[in-house]
């Protein structure tokens, strides 16, 4: 079985809900509460790559009051906006769901247990 990582907010209705589909299926996953342990810029890197996103802007949460407040819609730099992330993990939409070398956001719910199945 590969080993399975899930970026959980607790506050977050589709995080617990990705935490409950991973338990139903009977997959072990390794919970990281990524606004307690924020990840570098070098995991958002690589988890980018293994979404398929071609920018961050891609898995930002662009309705939160921090990205108005920075003005990010006006940035174009991808180091930058990598940087907000690490700085905000807020900004990070979630759940993020990691098997292997893939990754998806587990929006809708829906598509988590395919992804653990597969």
């Amino acid at each position: 079985m590969q080993n399975i990582q899930i970026w959980h907010n607790p506050r977050c209705s589709k995080s617990r809900e990705a935490v409950k589909i991973s338990e139903e299926v009977g997959v072990k996953s390794d919970i990281v509460k990524y606004l307690d342990e924020k990840p570098n810029k070098e995991q958002l890197k690589k988890v980018l790559k293994m979404l398929g996103f071609a920018s961050a802007r891609e898995w930002m949460r662009t309705k939160e009051d921090i990205y108005k407040e920075l003005d990010l819609k006006n940035v174009e730099d991808e180091e930058a906006l990598l940087d907000a992330m690490v700085e905000n993990p807020k900004l990070i939409e979630r759940p993020v769901i990691i098997k292997g070398e893939k990754a998806i956001i587990g929006r809708p719910t829906e598509i988590i247990a395919d992804f653990l199945k597969s």
